[in-house]
């Protein structure tokens, strides 16, 4: 790939996306940003660029995203790096949730990713090349209460991420997952966390809703240097499959992965006596 690059990102119209889009433009990179509001999008840049195309977008309708890919193309003339970045999180317990809110959860955080690769996939295997950052998170690895379809959401983002790794290396596309921790952008804002409509106080699931609230503007993590690590990654020779971002994130997934072999190793009997003697 040259050294101007040509990058899609969805729900680039705040937070990581936006800064990760400001930043392209300011080093001469072309961006193809999507939001739902492209006027949001178009303020928060900033600037009017050859090298900005906006673009509005429902990444949950795969016609539509497959249209933005395509104009991607035609604009710019190809397509180097794939960003799925759009997300949001409900905060209920499973029982809270109703199926809409679940089903909208799915469809956002990973189901509009799998849309977004499907398209970019085409383009990527005629070039044999391309570069894919799913946006994940800590909770890509690691369960909390009251947040279950953000966290289902956030494994099948590892899961698949890996599939596409072992179906992909031999066209020379290389995805990765990326697993922030807590970074000061707007996603504990009002439109980026949602609390389930319906609750039952045996979960107290608004203390959790109160505890992330109350972080706003507390987290720990740069988002100006999560998004220079981004643009690291895709001019990586050999990117890692999974890159964790934050110190927060790399100690709570190691402590997790220590507590999962423990258990193994307390129930390896029974795991190992399964077998037809």
């Amino acid at each position: 790939m040259s050294n101007q690059k040509i990058w899609f990102i969805t729900g680039a119209s705040k937070g990581m996306g936006l800064l990760l889009s400001k930043l392209l433009l300011d080093k001469g990179d072309k961006v193809a940003a999507t939001s739902r509001n492209t006027e949001h999008l178009k303020k928060g840049i900033g600037i009017e660029s050859e090298n900005f195309l906006p673009i509005e977008l429902d990444i949950t309708n795969s016609e539509a995203v497959k249209q933005a890919i395509n104009k991607t193309v035609d604009h710019f003339g190809g397509l180097d790096v794939a960003v799925n970045n759009a997300g949001f999180s409900y905060i209920g317990s499973l029982e809270e949730l109703t199926d809409d809110e679940f089903r909208k959860a799915l469809d956002v955080n990973l189901f509009g990713a799998v849309n977004v690769i499907r398209s970019a996939m085409a383009q990527f295997r005629k070039q044999r090349s391309g570069r894919i950052i799913n946006i994940a998170s800590a909770a890509g690895y690691i369960a909390g209460p009251n947040i279950g379809s953000y966290v289902a959401s956030k494994f099948a983002m590892v899961g698949l991420t890996e599939a596409l790794a072992l179906e992909a290396r031999h066209l020379n596309i290389r995805p990765t997952v990326v697993l922030p921790g807590s970074f000061r952008t707007n996603f504990l804002d009002e439109g980026s966390l949602h609390y389930a409509k319906k609750t039952i106080p045996d979960y107290k699931s608004v203390n959790t809703y109160h505890s992330y609230m109350k972080r706003a503007g507390k987290q720990p993590g740069d988002p100006e240097k999560l998004v220079t690590e981004l643009v690291n990654l895709a001019n990586m020779e050999n990117p890692p499959v999974h890159l964790i971002l934050g110190p927060d994130s790399f100690q709570m997934i190691m402590d997790k992965r220590e507590r999962d072999l423990e258990e193994f190793e307390t129930f390896r009997n029974i795991s190992l006596s399964t077998d037809i003697n």
